[in-house]
C-alpha cells in the first residue's frame, strides 16, 4: 500500500497525439507508460529520446521501452513500462503498433533542479524571486556588486541580467553586435575584464549571496551594424538568397525617400508639412502613396507574366506541331501564373503544356494559330489583371498600417509623439538595410540587380501583431513586408537559419558557441521574442547548452494568443517557468484570479497518493509583478498600489519577481533601448535625495524584502495551499494570511470607503508577520536625476514585523469566536488599513485543533509514512486504536466484507436503514466504504472542494457518525471496526471544519485499502497475484454475496457441517446465514427478488468459485438442491416458498455449477455426498422443514435428469394473475422434456419463456400484453449444450464410481423403460450439428425449412420452435454450448460461425441479443414507453437487439477455445480481441460509482437507465475470460 516515489501514469491511446498537451514532471518521478483500452490486446511498442543511463541526450536518437507485466497474465490492465527521470528537458514520446510506426505521441517536460549557496542547497522553483537587471546599467563590472547588493538587501535569491554583450548602434539591450565578446563598457580605463571575472562574479552571488543569475539569449537577430553579418550576408534575409523580399525592399526603398522628401519639405505645396499634426496630413500622406509612389514603382510587374514574349513562345510551339503532353491528373489543368523565383518584372510564367492543352486551333493553318494565340493572349492580360488587383490589396493594406504606424507615433496621447520627420524618426522604421552612400530612388533600385550589393540589403526584424507564431514571417508564402504589418526593430537584422546546419554553417556555429558560452558562465536563460524563434533552431541551441549545463533553467515570455501554442514551445524546447504578469490584470480581483491560476492548491486540499494518473499541466509560472519592457504601474496607477499588488504576487505558490526600478518606485519605465543612466548602489545611510543611492527606506524596499523572504519561506516549506478572498471591491485576503487594500485608483484622486469589513480568520494568530504601509514622507517632490536612476523620494513604508496583535497599529481589536468544538475563529476589526497596506498574520490551529490533527495523523502512519511529519504520539489513545486496523479487519469474514463495502440502499433499507442521502445532491450508492470512495474518486485528484459532498462534510458530523454508528450497531468484528472508526472520528470533530474533508478522506482511504487488502487475503490465489482488473472483477463477489436481515436461501440440512447460524434479528432464534447472490444492483438486490436460479448459477462459477469461496458455494448449490420439484429449480426463489419452477434453464446452469465445482474445488466430488433436505418430497408437498428428508446430492441430480427423460408437464402452482400479471392462461402450463430420437431437451409454449431471453409482453396499447417476446420453445441451444456437458460428466463420474446411476428408467406407455446416460451423450453428440448448423448447402438433407435460412454458416438458435423463423435467428446463445459442450462443433464451423457472431452481434460491452438484420431487431430498451409499436412497447425488445453483457463471456471464452485449435497467428489475435474487448470493460469498472458492470446497454454500448447498474451474471462471466486466458 505504500508507495513511497512519486510515480506518474500515462495512459497510451490509439490515434491519440498530445503534442500541444503540457506533462511536467520532477527528477526523481518514475513515469509510466500503460495500455488505455484502445490498445490493451495489441502488440505495442513505445520509444522516447530520453537518453539511457551514460550516453547523451539526442533529440533524434528514440529508444524502445521494455514492457513489465507484474502478474504476467491475462489481460494488460497493470502493463507498464518505465523511465526514472533523472536528467531535466524536454523529451518526445511515441508509440505504435502492428504495422504503423506511430500512431501517437507527445512530450514530457522534466524540470530542472537549481543549487545556491557553498552547500549546494536546492533552490526550489516555487522559491525563486527574481529581479531583473539591464546589464548597461550597471556600470563597470567592478561596481556590480555594489549595485547588485539592492537585490540581496531587498530579498531577491535570482538575478536576471540582460545580455552582457557587445551592444549595437541603437543601444538597444537586445541589439548585439557580438554575440562572443563582453560589453567592452563594463571595463573602466586602464582595464580589460573578459568573461572568466563575469563567471567569478556570478559564482560569488551563488555561493556567498544565495543567488543564482540567468540571462537572455537572443536568437532571433543581431545589430545591424555587427561586423560578421557584413562578412556573412547570407545569415540574414537578403535579396540574393531571398528574392520574394524584392517587390518590399523596392516599396521599402521609396518610403524612405518619400521620408527624405518629405523632411526636405519638397510637398509643401501638396499640404504635407513635415510635422504631422492632423487626419488631413494622414491624408494626404495616403494620397501620395497612391498616386505618386504606388505608380512608380509598379509594385505589380514583379508578379506578372510578359504577355508578348509568352504568346510568342506559345505560338512557336503551335508552329512547330508540339501537343500537349497528357497530365495524370483526372481533368483538365487551369492555366494559372507561376511565379518566377527570382522575382524579376514580368518574370512569371505559365505552364506550356497546360496552354496547349487548353487552347487548341481549329486548324494548323496560320489565321488558326493566330486566332488561338489571340485567346491566349487574352488569358494572360486576365491572369496579369488578377495579379495587378492582389498588389493592389497589398498597397491597401501597406497604406493602412504605414498611417496607423504615423498616428500611434505622432498623433495618439499614449505614443512616443516623435516630432517631425526626419531621417532619424523616418515616417515608418525602415524594414531593410541599407549601407551604401544615399542617392535617387532609381539608382537604388539599380543595386537589387547586382549581388555583391544586393547581398548586404538585409530584412529587420520585428513582430507581427495576431501573426503565427509558428510561421517564420520572413520566408516565402508569407506578405508580411510587402504590406507592412511588421513592427519593424531598425536596430537589428532578422536572421536565417535555414532548416538545418548545413543550410548556413556559419550561423549555427557562431550562435551554438553564443549558447555555449552562455551556459557555462548561468545556470538559466530568458528566451528573447521566444514566439518568434524558429521552433528548430532554439531545440537545437538549448540542447547544446544543456549539453554544458544539465540542469538549466529556461524562462519565456509568449504572446502566442494560445495556450495550446504555449505548449507546443513549453513541449519543444523545455521551457521551465513562462514569464506572467500582474499588471495584466484590470482591477484587485483580476489580480486576485492570477495568483489562483498560477500554482497551489485550494485550503483543505486531499493528500494524494503517491502512484496516480498524469494529468496535464499548466506552464510553472514566474509571477513578475511587472516585466522589464512593460509600463511603469506608476504611470497608470499609483504609488500606493506598488505594495498591496507586490503582496498579492508574493503570495502565488510559483517563481515570483519584479524588474529593478520597481521597488524604489521609479515613475517611469526604464527603457531597455534609450536609458544610460547607472542603477543606485546600496548604502544603508543614505538620505531620502541622496543621488545614486538606495537603502531599506528608499521606495518599498523594506516591505518587498518581507515579503520576498515570506514568500520563500512557505514556498521552502511546502505551503501549497492558496486561498484568495475578493473581500470588496478593493479589499483582497490570501491564504486566509494576507489582507491587501488595492488602490488601482489613485488615493489622491478617488475616495476610499474608511469602513474596512473585520476578518474573521479560523484558528489561533501567532503573530503579525508584518504590517506595512506606503507612507509619505519628508523628501521633496520627484525629480529625474542626470546619472542615476532614482526612484521617488516622498514615499516610503512604515513596516513593522513579527510582533503581536496588541502592538499592531492597523488591528483595532481581535475577539475570539468560537464556532462549536472544531472551530476557533478569530475576528480581526481593522483601523488604519489604508490605501497602499498589508498585513499578514501567522495563523496556527488552536492548540486543541493542533494537537487534535497530530494525534489523528499518528494513527494514520499505519497507512502511509506520509504522516510522520506532525504527528504527536498518543499514550491517551483509546484502546481499540492501540491495534492496528488490519489486525481487526483480518477478523472479518467475506460476507463481512460486504456489509463493510457494499450493500445499495435497498438492502439498507430491508435493515430498516438506507444509504447516506446528501441533501439538495444525491444518496451515495452504498451504505458501506464504497459509496464514499466513488464519490472521493472524483472529487480527490481535482480538489473540489466545493462539492456538496465536501460541504456535508463542513457543515456537520452526520455523515461521519453515519459510517461508525452503520457498524458499531453490528456488533462482532464489523462493530470493532466502527469502534475503530469512531475513535479516529472523535478527533476528526475536533478539527478546524475546513479541514475535515482531507482528513476524513485519509482515514477512509486508509481504511478502504485495508479493507481490500483483507479481502483479497481471503480469494483465490489467481485473485491474489492477479492483475487489478481481476481484483476489481473479484470485488463483485463481495458486493453481489452477502447476508441479509432474513434468510434469503431455505435452510440447509441440519446433518450438514460448516453450515454458519445467527441469532435472528426478527425470531430471537438461532438461525442459518449463509451468503446468497444477488442477481443484480439496485433492482434485484433485496427481498424476494434477490436470489435467482439462473442468475446465481450463471454467476457462481466466476464470483465463487474462481474466487476461492467454495464453502459458500456449496451451501448455495445445496439450498437450490433442497428445492427441487417436478425436475426443475426455481426460477425466482422466494426463500423456496415462493418459489416458481417456470423456467427450462435453471436446472442445467445449476448441474453445471455442480461439474464446476467437482472440477475446480479440491475434493470437489465430496459435494455429491452431501445431504440435501428436501422441501418438496414430492410434487404436491406442502414446503418441510430442514431435516424432515434428506437425500444425498447425487440423488436429487439423478431425480432430475430422470424427471426430464420422463418428461415433465405441470401447471403452475397458484396460476394466475397474483404470481403474474401478464401472463395468459396458456402460459402456466409448464412443460420440459427429452426427444428420445435426438436426445434434445425440449419444450415451453409459444406463451411462456423458459429461457434467460424471458421478456412477457405488458402493453394493452400495443397489444402485446401476455405474448412472450422471445419464447425460445423446442430445444433451446444453450440448453442442448448443458445437457449435453451434463451426461457426458454423468458418464464420466459414473466410470470413476462417484456416480452411482449408469442410467434412467422411465415409464413409457406402460412400460418401464431404461436409457443409459451413454446412450443420451451418443445421441446428442451425433445429432448436434445436423439438426443445429445452417450448411453453406442449399439442398441439405437435413434442413426442414431451406426457405426460412437468410444466414448461413451460422448455428440456429432453437430446433423445433413452435414459429420455426425463429430456431433462424442470429442470437449470441451458441457460444454457450460452445464453451460447456465444445465436442459437439467441428472447429472450421465453429471459428466462422464465431466471425459471424463478431461482425453482427459483438458491441462494446455486451452481445446483441438480436442479429441487426432481423426485422423485428431494435438497440434501444426503454421499459417505460408505452406506445402502438408492438415490438417495443414497455420494453418487449428487452431480448430483441439491446446488449446484454453476460454473453460476451461465453463468446469470448469460445473464441480463445477455438482459437487454440486453429493456427498461432489465429490465436495471437483473438487474444488481442478479447484483451481489447475486456479493456473497454475494465474502463467503465473503474469509472463506475457502483463498481460493477451493467446488465446490459442499449445498441453500441449506449447508456440504459433501464439496466441494472451492476448484474453478478455480467461481471462473472467478464471474469471467466480472464481466468481462462
Amino acid at each position: 500500500m505504500v508507495h513511497s516515489t512519486q510515480t506518474r501514469v500515462m495512459l497510451l491511446n490509439d490515434m491519440e497525439k498530445l503534442e500541444r498537451t503540457l506533462f511536467r514532471l520532477e527528477q526523481g518521478f518514475e513515469l509510466q507508460f500503460r495500455l488505455g483500452p484502445t490498445l490493451q490486446g495489441k502488440h505495442v511498442r513505445v520509444y522516447i529520446n530520453y537518453p539511457e543511463q551514460g550516453d547523451k541526450f539526442n533529440r533524434h536518437k528514440f529508444r524502445a521501452l521494455e514492457w513489465v507485466n507484474p502478474t504476467g497474465r491475462e489481460d494488460d490492465s497493470d502493463k507498464f513500462c518505465k523511465l526514472e527521470l533523472k536528467i531535466a528537458g524536454s523529451y518526445q514520446y511515441y508509440f505504435g503498433c502492428g504495422n504503423e510506426e506511430k500512431t501517437g505521441g507527445g512530450c514530457i517536460v522534466v524540470d530542472p533542479i537549481l543549487y545556491v549557496g557553498a552547500d549546494n542547497h536546492v533552490l526550489p522553483l516555487d522559491c525563486i524571486s527574481i529581479q531583473t537587471y539591464l546589464a548597461k546599467c550597471l556600470g563597470p563590472l567592478d561596481e556590480w556588486l555594489d549595485r547588485l547588493r539592492v537585490a540581496k538587501e531587498s530579498g531577491y535569491n535570482m538575478i536576471h541580467f540582460t545580455p552582457l554583450q557587445t551592444l549595437g548602434l541603437s543601444r538597444s539591450c537586445y541589439s548585439l553586435a557580438d554575440q562572443l565578446e563582453l560589453n567592452p563598457e563594463f571595463s573602466p580605463p586602464g582595464e580589460k575584464f573578459t568573461w572568466m571575472d563575469v563567471e567569478n562574479l556570478v559564482e560569488k552571488l551563488r555561493k556567498e549571496w544565495n543567488m543564482a543569475c540567468i540571462t537572455d539569449v537572443v536568437y532571433n537577430h543581431t545589430a545591424a551594424n555587427s561586423k560578421w553579418i557584413w562578412e556573412h550576408p547570407e545569415c540574414g534575409y537578403n535579396l540574393v538568397n531571398s528574392p520574394h523580399l524584392r517587390p518590399a525592399w523596392v516599396l521599402d526603398r521609396a518610403i524612405w525617400h518619400f521620408t527624405c522628401d518629405t523632411a526636405d519639405g519638397k510637398y509643401k505645396e501638396r499640404g504635407l508639412a513635415d510635422l504631422i499634426q492632423n487626419d488631413q496630413h494622414l491624408n494626404t500622406i495616403r494620397g501620395i502613396l497612391w498616386q505618386d509612389i504606388y505608380p512608380k514603382i509598379k509594385l505589380w510587374e514583379f508578379f506578372q507574366v510578359n504577355v508578348e514574349k509568352t504568346v510568342e513562345q506559345f505560338k512557336k510551339l503551335l508552329e512547330s506541331g508540339s501537343k500537349a503532353v497528357k497530365s495524370e491528373n483526372e481533368g483538365k489543368e487551369h492555366l494559372v501564373v507561376i511565379q518566377d523565383p527570382e522575382y524579376k518584372r514580368f518574370g512569371s510564367t505559365v505552364d506550356m503544356n497546360t496552354a496547349l492543352e487548353t487552347f487548341i486551333p481549329h486548324s494548323n493553318s496560320p489565321s488558326g494559330i493566330q486566332e488561338c494565340c489571340n485567346w491566349l493572349r487574352k488569358r494572360l492580360e486576365e491572369l496579369n489583371g488578377e495579379c495587378y488587383k492582389q498588389t493592389h490589396c497589398h498597397q491597401e493594406q501597406a497604406a493602412n498600417c504605414i498611417v496607423g504606424n504615423l498616428v500611434y507615433e505622432r498623433l495618439a496621447d499614449h505614443g512616443p509623439k516623435l516630432g517631425p520627420i526626419t531621417q532619424k524618426h523616418p515616417i515608418v522604421t525602415r524594414y531593410f538595410t541599407f549601407p551604401f552612400k544615399e542617392s535617387t530612388l532609381d539608382q537604388d533600385l539599380q543595386l537589387m540587380h547586382k549581388p555583391d550589393k544586393a547581398c548586404h540589403f538585409l530584412a529587420h526584424n520585428g513582430w507581427v501583431m495576431g501573426d503565427d507564431p509558428l510561421r517564420n514571417f520572413a520566408e516565402p508564402g508569407s506578405n508580411v513586408y510587402l504590406r507592412r504589418e511588421l513592427i519593424s526593430w531598425g536596430d537589428s537584422v532578422k536572421l536565417r537559419y535555414g532548416n538545418k546546419p548545413e543550410d548556413c554553417p556559419y550561423l549555427w556555429a557562431h550562435m551554438k558557441k553564443y549558447t555555449e558560452l552562455t551556459a557555462k558562465h548561468f545556470c538559466g536563460v530568458r528566451l528573447d521574442n521566444c514566439h518568434s524563434t524558429p521552433l528548430h533552431v532554439a531545440e537545437e541551441m538549448l540542447a547544446a547548452a544543456r549539453a554544458v549545463r544539465p540542469n538549466l533553467y529556461v524562462i519565456a515570455e509568449l504572446f502566442t494568443g494560445s495556450e495550446l501554442i504555449d505548449n507546443v514551445f513549453i513541449n519543444r524546447l523545455g521551457i521551465t517557468s513562462l514569464i506572467r504578469e500582474a499588471m495584466s490584470a484590470g482591477d484587485s480581483h483580476e489580480e486576485g484570479r492570477l495568483v489562483y491560476r498560477f500554482g497551489g492548491e485550494p485550503v483543505g486540499a486531499f493528500v494524494q497518493p503517491s502512484l496516480r494518473p498524469l494529468v496535464p499541466s499548466i506552464a510553472h509560472a514566474m509571477f513578475l509583478d511587472v516585466t522589464h519592457d512593460n509600463e511603469c504601474p506608476i504611470q497608470i496607477r499609483s504609488a500606493y498600489d506598488a505594495l498591496p499588488s507586490a503582496a498579492i504576487v508574493s503570495m502565488a505558490s510559483c517563481a515570483t519577481g519584479s524588474t529593478r526600478g520597481y521597488d524604489e518606485l521609479v515613475p517611469h519605465q526604464i527603457s531597455v533601448v534609450e536609458e544610460e543612466r547607472f542603477y543606485p548602489k546600496w548604502n544603508p545611510e543614505a538620505k531620502p535625495l541622496s543621488a545614486g543611492e538606495v537603502n531599506q527606506q528608499s521606495g518599498i524596499i523594506h516591505g518587498k524584502r518581507a515579503l520576498n523572504k515570506l514568500h520563500q519561506e512557505l514556498a521552502a516549506k511546502g505551503f501549497v495551499q492558496v486561498y484568495v478572498d475578493q473581500v470588496d471591491e478593493d479589499i483582497v485576503a490570501s491564504l486566509l494570511l494576507f489582507r491587501v487594500p488595492f488602490p488601482f485608483k489613485n488615493p489622491k484622486t478617488h475616495h476610499y470607503s474608511d469602513n474596512v469589513p473585520p476578518m474573521f480568520i479560523p484558528g489561533k494568530i501567532e503573530e503579525v508577520v508584518l504590517e506595512a504601509r506606503t507612507i509619505e514622507r519628508q523628501g521633496g517632490p520627484y525629480k529625474k536625476d542626470e546619472k542615476s536612476i532614482n526612484g521617488m523620494p516622498e514615499y516610503t513604508v512604515k513596516m513593522k514585523e513579527h510582533i503581536q496583535l496588541k502592538d499592531s497599529s492597523i488591528v483595532k481589536q481581535a475577539e475570539v469566536k468560537s464556532k462549536g468544538r472544531s472551530e476557533f475563529v478569530q475576528e480581526i476589526v481593522f483601523e488604519q488599513l489604508t490605501p497602499g497596506s498589508v498585513i499578514a498574520f501567522r495563523v496556527s490551529l488552536d492548540p486543541k485543533s493542533q494537537k487534535m490533527v497530530g494525534l489523528l495523523r499518528s494513527h494514520l502512519i499505519q497507512f502511509s509514512p506520509h504522516y510522520k511529519s506532525g504527528s504527536l504520539p498518543d499514550d491517551k489513545a483509546p484502546s481499540v486504536l492501540k491495534t492496528s486496523l488490519a489486525s481487526i479487519m483480518s477478523k472479518l469474514t467475506l460476507a463481512d466484507m460486504n456489509m463493510l463495502l457494499f450493500r445499495c440502499d435497498a438492502e439498507e433499507q430491508e435493515d430498516g436503514g438506507g444509504t447516506y442521502s446528501i441533501p439538495s445532491w444525491m444518496s451515495l450508492k452504498y451504505g458501506g466504504f464504497q459509496g464514499i470512495m466513488s464519490v472521493m474518486a472524483d472529487i480527490r485528484p481535482k480538489n473540489d472542494l466545493g462539492h456538496p459532498f465536501c460541504d456535508n462534510l463542513r457543515q456537520g458530523d452526520w455523515m461521519i457518525d453515519y459510517v461508525s454508528n452503520r457498524l458499531v450497531s453490528r456488533g462482532g468484528a464489523l462493530g470493532e471496526v466502527g469502534t475503530w472508526l469512531q475513535a479516529m472520528f472523535g478527533y476528526l470533530k475536533h478539527v478546524p471544519r475546513y479541514l475535515v474533508p482531507r482528513y476524513f478522506d485519509a482515514i477512509m482511504v486508509g481504511a478502504y485499502t485495508t479493507a481490500l487488502d483483507a479481502t483479497f487475503n481471503l480469494m483465490s490465489s489467481f485473485v491474489q497475484s492477479g492483475s487489478t482488473f481481476v481484483k476489481l472483477l473479484a470485488l463483485g463477489s463481495v458486493q453481489m454475496c452477502g447476508v441479509g436481515r432474513f434468510p434469503a436461501l431455505p435452510a440447509l440440512s441440519p446433518a450438514l457441517h460448516d453450515v454458519p447460524y445467527r441469532l435472528g434479528n426478527v425470531t430471537k432464534k438461532e438461525e442459518q446465514c449463509c451468503v446468497s447472490l444477488a442477481a443484480g444492483l439496485p433492482h434485484f438486490s433485496s427481498g424476494i427478488f434477490r436470489c435467482w436460479g439462473r442468475d446465481t448459477f450463471i454467476a457462481l462459477r466466476g464470483l465463487m468459485l474462481i474466487t476461492g469461496r467454495h464453502l459458500e458455494a456449496r451451501n448455495i448449490i445445496l439450498a437450490f438442491a433442497s428445492t427441487l420439484r417436478h425436475g426443475l429449480i426455481p426460477n425466482l426463489l422466494g426463500e423456496g416458498i415462493c418459489a416458481r419452477f417456470n423456467c427450462r434453464d435453471a436446472v442445467w446452469w445449476w448441474l453445471q455449477c455442480i461439474q464446476d465445482y467437482c472440477n475446480m474445488v479440491p475434493n470437489g466430488t465430496d459435494i455429491l455426498q452431501c445431504p440435501v433436505s428436501r422441501m418438496y418430497p414430492t410434487d404436491d408437498s406442502k414446503p418441510q422443514p430442514a431435516g424432515s428428508v434428506d437425500q444425498p446430492l447425487y440423488d436429487v441430480i439423478h431425480e432430475a435428469m430422470q424427471r426430464h427423460m420422463q418428461g415433465i408437464e405441470f401447471r403452475e402452482q397458484n396460476a394466475g394473475p397474483q404470481i403474474d400479471r401478464n401472463m395468459r392462461d396458456e402460459g402456466f402450463n409448464v412443460e420440459a422434456k427429452v426427444n428420445p430420437d435426438t436426445g434434445f431437451v425440449y419444450g415451453g409454449n409459444r406463451f411462456n419463456c423458459g429461457t434467460w431471453m424471458d421478456k412477457m409482453g405488458e402493453s394493452d396499447r400495443a397489444r402485446n400484453k401476455g405474448i412472450t417476446a422471445t419464447p425460445r420453445d423446442g430445444s433451446a441451444v444453450e440448453i442442448v449444450g448443458l445437457s449435453k456437458s451434463i451426461v457426458r460428466w454423468l458418464c464420466e463420474l459414473h466410470k470413476k464410481g462417484l456416480f452411482p446411476y449408469a442410467a434412467i428408467n422411465i415409464h413409457r406407455s406402460g412400460k418401464q423403460l431404461s436409457v443409459s446416460y451413454e446412450d443420451w451423450n451418443r445421441k446428442i453428440q451425433s445429432n448436434f450439428e445436423k439438426m443445429f448448423y445452417v450448411s453453406h448447402d442449399p439442398k441439405d438433407p437435413n434442413e426442414k425449412h431451406p426457405d426460412l435460412v437468410h444466414k448461413r454458416g451460422i448455428y440456429k438458435d432453437s430446433f423445433g420452435a413452435s414459429s420455426s423463423w425463429c430456431d433462424y435467428q442470429l442470437r449470441p446463445n451458441f457460444t454457450i454450448a460452445m464453451v460447456v459442450a465444445p465436442e459437439l462443433f467441428t472447429v472450421k464451423r465453429a471459428w466462422e460461425a464465431l466471425e459471424i457472431a463478431e461482425k453482427k452481434l459483438l458491441g462494446p460491452l455486451g452481445m446483441k441479443t438480436l442479429d441487426p438484420d432481423d426485422m423485428v431487431y431494435c438497440g434501444v430498451y426503454d421499459n417505460a414507453l408505452d406506445n402502438d409499436n408492438y415490438n417495443t412497447a414497455r420494453g418487449f425488445n428487452y431480448h430483441q437487439g439491446p446488449e446484454w453483457l453476460w454473453p460476451v463471456g461465453y463468446f469470448l471464452r469460445a473464441k480463445l477455445y477455438f482459437a487454440k485449435k486453429m493456427e498461432k497467428e489465429t490465436y495471437e489475435k483473438t487474444v488481442y480481441l478479447v484483451k481489447n474487448v475486456l479493456s473497454r470493460h475494465y474502463v467503465h469498472l473503474e469509472r463506475s460509482s457502483w463498481k460493477g458492470l451493467p446488465e446490459l446497454t442499449n445498441e453500441n454500448g449506449q447508456y440504459c437507465p433501464f439496466s441494472c447498474e451492476s448484474q453478478a451474471w455480467s461481471i462473472a462471466t467478464v471474469l471467466e475470460v480472464l481466468h481462462d486466458l
